[in-house]
């Protein structure tokens, strides 16, 4: 099964956002010697959102022309396969999880993991503040709130509950859609699955307290960049290109979140409110702390990859073991 919605991608602002889908470069931009740079379009999912501020400020800053690639940010259409655009071509570089990157392989996508970006794994448990839940330990007998059973979500749903010596029928899991803030608030459910830099700024800001309880000990790698086989072996040196210019914009936003947060207002129409920034700079502090230790060179894969590759399979998300060497490659990240 494809992944076609995340929840990472729900409106952190709540305003609509400036589109940047499938706009075509007149022409090729050139290095400093005349030469025409490689061109490569990198899919952002399709809703633009204050998470992708890298991205965002490696375009604005031109980060990625100082690194040797032209690089096209595309968001994709809202019906559209996660990694649709990836095997049909009209994408080079998609961000996604690595778990997901990992089961769309073993259903026949050639997509390789090329950087890790978020080297903590940004799902969470999200109870009211006055829940009695403490722990994924006592979830037995409650109602959890997930969109469905596919994504990150519902990947760091059924690792928690297995962190916890729990199954699905220990739970009630309610599929829900993309309607966590309403489902909790209302009472629908004791808790929903969502991510820590996003859902719960979108908490806070609607007035709805909430604590975000760890998953624990879960056998999951997070937000990445992916590609496919072909552009690997094709287009290495623009890939890593990506990626240097990438990690370059966020090493700026961990010393100054606040360069993320108007990097992502400047694609958005009109005026931003002071609420709007106010959920947008929560959203950009939560994410800092998800990069990691940048002391590293930027996107070296540290996470479970083998463990990930077992408990996927064991779980029935992919029909067997995904050999984790084919999943993911450090060849692309420079060291510093």
């Amino acid at each position: 099964m494809v992944v076609t919605r995340r929840t990472v991608l729900a409106a952190a602002a709540a305003a609509p956002l400036l589109a940047l889908a499938g706009c075509a470069i007149d022409s090729p931009q050139e290095d400093e010697t005349g030469a025409d740079l490689p061109q490569l379009t990198l899919g952002l999912t399709y809703v633009p959102n204050v998470q992708f501020a890298p991205f965002y400020l490696a375009e604005q800053k031109g980060y990625f022309t100082d690194a040797g690639v032209d690089v096209t940010l595309r968001h994709h259409g809202e019906s559209e396969e996660l990694f649709g655009a990836l095997q049909s071509g009209t994408e080079d570089v998609v961000v996604a999880g690595g778990d997901e990157m990992m089961q769309a392989r073993s259903s026949g996508v050639p997509v390789v993991d090329i950087a890790t970006m978020y080297t903590t794994y940004p799902v969470a448990l999200i109870v009211p503040a006055d829940s009695p839940i403490q722990s994924p330990d006592d979830l037995a007998g409650h109602s959890i709130g997930v969109p469905g059973p596919f994504g990150e979500t519902y990947f760091g749903l059924l690792a928690m509950l297995r962190a916890a010596d729990l199954t699905e029928k220990d739970v009630d899991i309610q599929y829900i859609g993309f309607t966590q803030q309403d489902a909790l608030s209302g009472g629908h459910v004791d808790a929903v699955m969502g991510y820590s830099n996003n859902d719960v700024p979108q908490f806070a800001a609607s007035g709805t307290e909430v604590r975000a309880i760890s998953l624990g000990d879960v056998p999951l790698v997070g937000i990445g960049l992916g590609t496919t086989e072909d552009l690997l072996a094709q287009k290495p040196d623009a890939l890593a290109a990506v990626i240097e210019a990438v990690g370059r914009a966020v090493k700026d936003i961990v010393a100054d979140p606040s360069a993320g947060v108007d990097a992502a207002a400047e694609e958005m129409p009109g005026t931003v409110s002071e609420d709007q920034r106010a959920v947008m700079t929560a959203t950009m502090q939560a994410t800092v702390p998800l990069y990691g230790d940048l002391s590293h060179p930027f996107g070296l894969h540290t996470g479970p990859w083998e463990e990930m590759s077992a408990f996927l399979a064991k779980m029935g998300l992919t029909p067997e073991p995904v050999p984790p060497q084919e999943a993911y490659t450090d060849a692309l990240i420079k060291s510093e």
